[in-house]
């Protein structure tokens, strides 16, 4: 598996201990976010995390920023993302299970290192269930198409 990740700058930290984390596990990291000081813009990430998960250079996503929320929305604006903002395992278990979402997002300013790493395990874990999922994401694709 292949994940594309991108941060701003309140994140650096954040991505850092998810990428150490997920290539433990023996999964390959496309590191596109920023590692640098200062400051810097987080819709340059949430694009490129989407872009590389659209465009096939990925096979998912992470994007982190303070809150998860702006990053999120950035990465939602390429079409074919399905980005989610998740504090807790239960809202990222059911956004792999009934949304087929791909890309995950989280705020460095929200959450700490340990519930991320249970965040993204569960997230990764999960897979699509279809059914009357699949409809419903069919709809949400047909409102993006439109």
């Amino acid at each position: 598996m292949k994940i594309a990740m991108g941060n701003d700058h309140t994140a650096v930290e954040l991505k850092e201990a998810i990428r150490k984390h997920l290539e433990e596990k023996g999964i390959e990291i496309i590191d596109l976010g920023f590692n640098g000081t200062g400051s810097c813009d987080y819709p340059v990430y949430g694009e490129k995390v989407g872009r590389a998960v659209v465009d096939g250079e990925a096979d998912l996503g992470i994007a982190i920023c303070g809150t998860g929320l702006g990053i999120s929305l950035a990465a939602n604006k390429v079409k074919g993302v399905r980005a989610c903002v998740c504090s807790e395992p239960y809202t990222a278990k059911l956004s792999r299970l009934h949304n087929d979402c791909n890309v995950l997002c989280f705020g460095a300013r929200v959450i700490g290192v340990e519930m991320a790493k249970m965040i993204t395990d569960i997230w990764l874990e999960s897979g699509f269930e279809g059914g009357r999922h699949k409809r419903r994401v069919d709809m949400i694709m047909d409102i993006e198409g439109r």
